[in-house]
């Protein structure tokens, strides 16, 4: 502190320090209202208006003085809106005086004092205490810049206007959002607040000494900012008050007379609710908050966009997030610029629909098992012999990786855009689908063989004859339309196999279909294949120009893969026993509590031992016993179109899950 300040203390008797009284809230002076790690000191706006004793004060308007530490900030207010009262402490003491943000109020001319650290002091919370600043400046309609260095330094000029580039990008919408809730009619951000420079010196000239004419130094501090390449473009103006103090005290007249003016100037902001004040604040140290490495600060910035946006980063390419602090609370998703990279850990490539995409909409199609109109026997059938599905939301379904027995494109080639998206932690997005692909084949498998065990033949005969009509050739008549034999008359039972003669492709039962013989003309080749004993009495098919006899030899091609085969459903349920067990580990979501970690059921809390199977809800992924997930039910939001096991909880749940 500057011999000059501490003699004029010492004429006016100021000798108190913030954190000696500020546990005593009761004096009748200043009160901290926001602390140094940005904590709110007043539970709500009830309190602030009664620590400030303006309850039924209709408007007030809100001056901030900032300035290094040890300028005399506490002494400047005290005079100039105090008559020299001690209202905001001050003390001899090296360190810094004022610690956080302290209020007062003056009735005469309606105006919120606020009192805030000093810049270039030795704060614990550095950039917790700059982000403060800024927040005391977006909420204050005059902001007073006191410095008693004998010429203006650089670092105030940055500091200034570092203060509004932060304040129109990071709080301009924030402040608009409150006057909305507010009903406002004028937004609290059409114009940030009046900067009055106000600079005292001992033995050098002020700035614009050599002119009288009005407004003379202003130029010259605003040429100052222009030949430094900064900009104001937020404060509604700035203007330059010095004075020349040889002998204590000082002469705050001037400085007096420049923010009456500004107080009383209602053109560009008008005195607001003390509530609306308080509102601000809250809403700001509700956004802005919480810890800032130093690691991740920009170098030469006052304002640097870490105190304001979020924190957190790709987890792939390690790019931070674009959107502001606590943007998640409004429902609003991790952004950021530029392209990520690809890292097989995450698996963030996503296919995007093409035609939606032309269309202007990004719909993200992740491969699945079964498109959303199957049932899960068909489904699991139709992906053994057609592969994995592309199902768009709006166009269907787009591509099947086996839909043809040669030739299938890449989907990338025609129907789906790829793209690398930004992974960012405890986000599911597109990774939940990715994820959970392996997981919903042994679920369709599982589902499969349990309906083979408990209803007996039945079911496998249907997808059976599904399977043959998939590969059958186009001569041959489709399973659902047999339902006798097509010589003796039998009707079909439902667990009954049917055959089909290769000559003339006919529905018969086995006694009437054992007859083997070469049915060249029809592509079988010159060995014995299955015919019919009409077909065999006469050595052929009785007409073969007729529509159910056309060759298409594609087909027989297929049909010749699945004879050598054996039954799809017999391979299934007596090959995938062992891996089944095999790969349970790598197929879990991620957001399964692994079984290690599973002591208890999370329904009933029963302890699991070594005889009881251990399952997880596909909803929740907790870990429950049998009896407590009994039931079934889609979860879309993790990719199960169909119904899948899910605990008690989940499925009481009214809302989709």
């Amino acid at each position: 502190m500057s011999d000059l300040l501490m003699k004029e203390m010492d004429i006016s008797g100021e000798s108190f320090c913030h954190d000696t009284l500020g546990e005593h809230p009761d004096n009748g002076r200043s009160f901290l209202l926001v602390d140094e790690q940005e904590n709110l000191q007043v539970r709500d706006e009830t309190e602030f208006l009664e620590r400030l004793g303006c309850g039924d004060v209709p408007g007030v308007k809100v001056l901030s003085i900032f300035g290094n530490t040890g300028d005399g900030k506490s002494h400047t207010l005290n005079h100039i809106l105090f008559g020299g009262q001690t209202m905001f402490y001050t003390s001899k003491s090296p360190s810094s005086c004022t610690v956080g943000v302290w209020a007062a109020y003056n009735p005469g001319l309606g105006l919120v004092a606020l009192d805030t650290e000093g810049l270039l002091g030795a704060a614990v919370h550095q950039n917790q205490r700059m982000r403060l600043l800024l927040k005391v400046l977006a909420v204050s309609d005059v902001v007073v810049y006191r410095t008693r260095a004998e010429r203006l330094h650089n670092d105030m000029f940055q500091f200034l206007s570092s203060a509004s580039g932060a304040y129109l990008k990071h709080f301009t919408p924030e402040l608009r959002a409150l006057s909305s809730r507010c009903g406002l009619d004028v937004p609290l951000s059409s114009l940030g607040p009046a900067v009055i420079v106000f600079q005292e010196t001992t033995h050098t000239q002020l700035l614009g000494y050599e002119s009288e004419s009005p407004g003379h130094a202003d130029t010259l501090l605003q040429k100052r900012f222009h030949d430094l390449g900064l900009g104001t473009e937020a404060f509604s103006s700035i203007q330059y008050v010095g004075t020349q103090t040889v002998t204590p005290p000082t002469d705050y007249s001037l400085l007096l007379q420049a923010v009456t003016q500004q107080v009383r100037n209602t053109h560009t902001r008008s005195p607001r609710q003390p509530a609306i004040v308080y509102s601000a604040l809250e809403a700001l140290s509700q956004r802005f908050c919480g810890d800032i490495s130093d690691e991740t600060i920009t170098a030469h910035s006052f304002f640097p966009d870490e105190y304001f946006t979020c924190s957190s980063v790709c987890l792939s390419c390690n790019v931070r997030c674009k959107n502001g602090m606590n943007h998640l609370k409004d429902r609003v998703p991790h952004m950021a610029d530029g392209l990520c990279q690809y890292a097989h850990q995450y698996n963030n490539k996503v296919l995007i629909c093409k035609r939606c995409y032309e269309g202007g909409r990004e719909v993200i199609v992740v491969p699945k098992t079964s498109a959303s109109s199957d049932n899960p026997w068909f489904g699991l059938a139709k992906y053994a012999w057609s592969g994995f599905v592309l199902e768009c939301p709006s166009c269907g379904i787009i591509y099947r990786s086996r839909q043809y027995w040669m030739g299938n494109q890449d989907p990338e080639s025609g129907v789906v855009r790829p793209e690398v998206k930004h992974v960012w932690e405890g986000s599911e997005t597109f990774l939940t689908d990715h994820q959970n692909a392996a997981q919903r084949v042994l679920d369709g498998v599982n589902y499969v063989i349990q309906s083979v065990s408990d209803y007996s033949t039945g079911p496998t005969k249907a997808v059976t004859g599904w399977l043959t009509d998939q590969v059958a050739p186009t001569y041959w008549r489709p399973n659902a339309q047999i339902t006798e034999c097509h010589s003796c008359g039998h009707r079909f039972e439902e667990a009954e196999r049917k055959h089909h003669c290769r000559s003339c492709g006919e529905g018969f039962c086995q006694p009437c279909s054992t007859r083997r013989m070469p049915v060249p003309e029809r592509g079988w080749g010159s060995a014995p294949v299955r015919v019919c004993e009409a077909c065999h009495r006469q050595g052929g098919p009785v007409d073969t120009n007729t529509q159910v006899c056309q060759v298409d030899s594609r087909g027989l091609i297929a049909r010749r893969v699945t004879e050598v085969a054996q039954s799809t459903l017999d391979m299934v349920s007596t090959a995938v026993d062992y891996p089944l067990c095999f790969v349970k580990g790598v197929a879990r979501p991620d957001y399964w509590i692994p079984d290690q970690s599973i002591v208890e059921c999370h329904q009933c809390s029963k302890p699991f031992t070594a005889a009881m199977s251990k399952h997880h809800c596909r909803a929740c992924g907790h870990g429950v016993c049998g009896p407590c997930s009994t039931r079934t039910r889609p979860v879309p939001s993790h990719g199960w179109d169909h119904p899948v096991r899910v605990c008690d909880g989940c499925h009481g749940r009214k809302a989709s899950l």
